[in-house]
Protein backbone atom coordinates (compact mmCIF):
# COMPACT_ATOMS: atom_id res chain seq x y z
CA UNK A 1 0.00 0.00 0.00
CA UNK A 2 2.96 2.28 0.59
CA UNK A 3 3.89 2.28 -3.11
CA UNK A 4 0.33 3.15 -4.08
CA UNK A 5 0.21 6.03 -1.62
CA UNK A 6 3.56 7.31 -2.86
CA UNK A 7 2.32 7.15 -6.44
CA UNK A 8 -0.82 9.04 -5.47
CA UNK A 9 1.22 11.75 -3.77
CA UNK A 10 3.23 12.32 -6.95
CA UNK A 11 0.06 12.19 -9.04
CA UNK A 12 -1.93 14.60 -6.91
CA UNK A 13 -1.02 17.98 -8.45
CA UNK A 14 -1.59 16.51 -11.91
CA UNK A 15 -4.97 15.17 -10.82
CA UNK A 16 -5.95 18.65 -9.69
CA UNK A 17 -4.80 20.10 -13.01
CA UNK A 18 -6.77 17.53 -14.97
CA UNK A 19 -9.93 17.81 -12.88
CA UNK A 20 -9.88 21.60 -13.04
CA UNK A 21 -9.38 21.58 -16.82
CA UNK A 22 -12.11 19.00 -17.31
CA UNK A 23 -14.62 20.75 -15.06
CA UNK A 24 -13.78 24.13 -16.61
CA UNK A 25 -14.66 22.74 -20.04
CA UNK A 26 -17.82 21.11 -18.70
CA UNK A 27 -18.96 24.30 -16.98
CA UNK A 28 -18.24 26.51 -19.98
CA UNK A 29 -19.97 24.08 -22.32
CA UNK A 30 -23.07 23.93 -20.15
CA UNK A 31 -23.04 27.71 -19.71
CA UNK A 32 -23.33 28.13 -23.47
CA UNK A 33 -25.43 25.12 -24.46
CA UNK A 34 -29.19 25.64 -24.26
CA UNK A 35 -30.99 22.75 -22.61
CA UNK A 36 -34.14 21.07 -23.94
CA UNK A 37 -35.74 21.75 -20.58
CA UNK A 38 -35.01 24.41 -17.95
CA UNK A 39 -32.06 23.40 -15.73
CA UNK A 40 -32.76 22.42 -12.16
CA UNK A 41 -31.91 25.19 -9.72
CA UNK A 42 -30.73 23.85 -6.39
CA UNK A 43 -28.86 24.83 -3.25
CA UNK A 44 -25.62 24.42 -5.23
CA UNK A 45 -26.56 27.23 -7.61
CA UNK A 46 -25.02 30.61 -6.77
CA UNK A 47 -26.48 33.96 -7.77
CA UNK A 48 -23.29 34.81 -9.64
CA UNK A 49 -20.15 33.14 -10.90
CA UNK A 50 -17.42 33.00 -8.23
CA UNK A 51 -14.40 35.18 -8.99
CA UNK A 52 -11.98 32.36 -8.12
CA UNK A 53 -11.11 29.95 -10.94
CA UNK A 54 -11.87 26.25 -10.64
CA UNK A 55 -8.17 25.37 -10.61
CA UNK A 56 -7.35 27.91 -7.90
CA UNK A 57 -10.33 26.70 -5.88
CA UNK A 58 -9.22 23.07 -6.14
CA UNK A 59 -5.68 24.02 -5.19
CA UNK A 60 -7.05 25.87 -2.16
CA UNK A 61 -9.02 22.78 -1.10
CA UNK A 62 -5.93 20.61 -1.58
CA UNK A 63 -3.78 23.00 0.45
CA UNK A 64 -6.07 23.45 3.44
CA UNK A 65 -8.29 20.36 3.63
CA UNK A 66 -5.34 17.98 4.18
CA UNK A 67 -7.40 15.03 3.02
CA UNK A 68 -5.74 12.01 1.45
CA UNK A 69 -4.99 12.06 -2.30
CA UNK A 70 -7.48 9.23 -2.70
CA UNK A 71 -10.23 11.63 -1.63
CA UNK A 72 -9.94 13.63 -4.84
CA UNK A 73 -10.34 10.53 -6.98
CA UNK A 74 -13.34 9.41 -4.93
CA UNK A 75 -14.78 12.95 -5.09
CA UNK A 76 -14.57 12.69 -8.88
CA UNK A 77 -16.43 9.36 -8.75
CA UNK A 78 -19.10 11.01 -6.60
CA UNK A 79 -19.51 13.91 -9.03
CA UNK A 80 -19.83 11.38 -11.83
CA UNK A 81 -22.56 9.50 -9.98
CA UNK A 82 -24.30 12.71 -8.98
CA UNK A 83 -24.74 13.99 -12.55
CA UNK A 84 -25.91 10.58 -13.74
CA UNK A 85 -28.65 10.60 -11.14
CA UNK A 86 -29.51 14.26 -11.85
CA UNK A 87 -29.89 14.53 -15.66
CA UNK A 88 -31.57 17.95 -15.38
CA UNK A 89 -28.75 19.28 -13.21
CA UNK A 90 -25.86 20.38 -15.48
CA UNK A 91 -22.54 21.28 -13.91
CA UNK A 92 -21.93 24.93 -14.78
CA UNK A 93 -20.08 28.00 -13.56
CA UNK A 94 -22.79 28.76 -11.02
CA UNK A 95 -22.64 25.44 -9.14
CA UNK A 96 -19.28 23.76 -9.84
CA UNK A 97 -17.46 25.32 -6.85
CA UNK A 98 -20.09 24.25 -4.33
CA UNK A 99 -20.22 20.78 -5.87
CA UNK A 100 -16.45 20.48 -5.56
CA UNK A 101 -16.16 21.46 -1.90
CA UNK A 102 -19.11 19.22 -1.02
CA UNK A 103 -17.83 16.19 -2.92
CA UNK A 104 -14.41 16.48 -1.26
CA UNK A 105 -16.02 16.89 2.17
CA UNK A 106 -18.18 13.79 1.72
CA UNK A 107 -15.24 11.85 0.30
CA UNK A 108 -12.98 12.79 3.21
CA UNK A 109 -15.57 11.70 5.74
CA UNK A 110 -16.03 8.38 3.98
CA UNK A 111 -12.37 7.70 3.20
CA UNK A 112 -10.26 9.20 5.98
CA UNK A 113 -9.99 8.28 9.65
CA UNK A 114 -9.27 11.91 10.55
CA UNK A 115 -10.92 14.85 8.84
CA UNK A 116 -11.96 18.43 9.56
CA UNK A 117 -15.51 19.34 10.53
CA UNK A 118 -18.05 21.12 8.33
CA UNK A 119 -17.25 24.54 9.82
CA UNK A 120 -13.63 24.21 8.69
CA UNK A 121 -14.62 23.08 5.18
CA UNK A 122 -17.06 25.98 5.01
CA UNK A 123 -14.19 28.41 5.64
CA UNK A 124 -12.04 26.70 3.03
CA UNK A 125 -14.91 26.86 0.55
CA UNK A 126 -15.84 30.45 1.33
CA UNK A 127 -19.39 29.66 2.47
CA UNK A 128 -21.25 29.61 5.78
CA UNK A 129 -21.38 26.54 8.01
CA UNK A 130 -25.16 26.41 7.64
CA UNK A 131 -24.79 26.34 3.86
CA UNK A 132 -22.11 23.66 4.05
CA UNK A 133 -24.42 21.49 6.15
CA UNK A 134 -27.26 21.97 3.67
CA UNK A 135 -25.04 21.20 0.68
CA UNK A 136 -23.79 18.00 2.31
CA UNK A 137 -27.31 16.70 2.94
CA UNK A 138 -28.49 17.61 -0.57
CA UNK A 139 -25.43 15.98 -2.13
CA UNK A 140 -25.95 12.76 -0.16
CA UNK A 141 -29.57 12.54 -1.26
CA UNK A 142 -28.51 13.37 -4.81
CA UNK A 143 -26.13 10.41 -4.68
CA UNK A 144 -28.83 8.19 -3.24
CA UNK A 145 -26.31 7.62 -0.42
CA UNK A 146 -24.27 5.46 -2.83
CA UNK A 147 -20.90 6.23 -1.22
CA UNK A 148 -19.07 2.95 -1.49
CA UNK A 149 -16.35 2.84 -4.13
CA UNK A 150 -14.96 -0.59 -4.81
CA UNK A 151 -11.20 -1.08 -5.25
CA UNK A 152 -11.85 -1.97 -8.88
CA UNK A 153 -13.75 1.26 -9.55
CA UNK A 154 -11.15 3.32 -7.68
CA UNK A 155 -8.19 1.87 -9.56
CA UNK A 156 -10.00 2.17 -12.89
CA UNK A 157 -10.64 5.85 -12.28
CA UNK A 158 -7.01 6.32 -11.20
CA UNK A 159 -5.81 4.66 -14.39
CA UNK A 160 -8.10 6.86 -16.46
CA UNK A 161 -6.87 10.02 -14.75
CA UNK A 162 -3.22 9.01 -15.17
CA UNK A 163 -3.79 8.34 -18.88
CA UNK A 164 -5.50 11.67 -19.37
CA UNK A 165 -2.76 13.55 -17.51
CA UNK A 166 -0.19 12.10 -19.91
CA UNK A 167 -2.38 12.90 -22.91
CA UNK A 168 -2.98 16.44 -21.63
CA UNK A 169 0.73 17.10 -21.93
CA UNK A 170 0.68 16.16 -25.61
CA UNK A 171 0.36 19.19 -27.93
CA UNK A 172 -2.09 17.32 -30.14
CA UNK A 173 -4.36 16.21 -27.32
CA UNK A 174 -7.89 17.60 -27.14
CA UNK A 175 -9.59 17.44 -23.76
CA UNK A 176 -12.78 15.44 -23.58
CA UNK A 177 -15.80 17.46 -24.70
CA UNK A 178 -18.63 17.65 -22.22
CA UNK A 179 -22.16 16.74 -23.17
CA UNK A 180 -24.83 19.39 -22.76
CA UNK A 181 -26.25 17.70 -19.68
CA UNK A 182 -23.58 15.75 -17.86
CA UNK A 183 -19.96 15.99 -16.84
CA UNK A 184 -17.68 14.24 -19.33
CA UNK A 185 -17.12 10.73 -18.07
CA UNK A 186 -14.33 8.20 -18.45
CA UNK A 187 -14.61 5.94 -21.43
CA UNK A 188 -15.85 2.44 -20.61
CA UNK A 189 -15.40 2.69 -16.87
CA UNK A 190 -17.61 0.31 -14.96
CA UNK A 191 -18.79 1.79 -11.70
CA UNK A 192 -19.38 -1.13 -9.37
CA UNK A 193 -22.16 0.65 -7.49
CA UNK A 194 -25.63 -0.79 -7.27
CA UNK A 195 -26.56 1.07 -10.47
CA UNK A 196 -23.88 -0.65 -12.58
CA UNK A 197 -23.57 2.26 -14.96
CA UNK A 198 -21.41 1.77 -18.03
CA UNK A 199 -19.83 5.17 -18.18
CA UNK A 200 -19.10 6.77 -21.51
CA UNK A 201 -17.78 10.03 -22.86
Amino acid sequence: MGDLEAAEEVMMPKVITFLSCLLQRVAESNDLTPLLSPPKISVFHGLSRPNISIQTYLQRIFKYANCSPSCFVVAYVYLDRFVQRQPSFPINSFNVHRLLITSVLVSAKFMDDIYYNNAYYAKVGGISTAEMNLLEVDFLFGLGFQLNVTPNTFHTYCSYLQREVVLMQSPVHQLVEASSLNVARPLKIQDDSSHHHQLAV
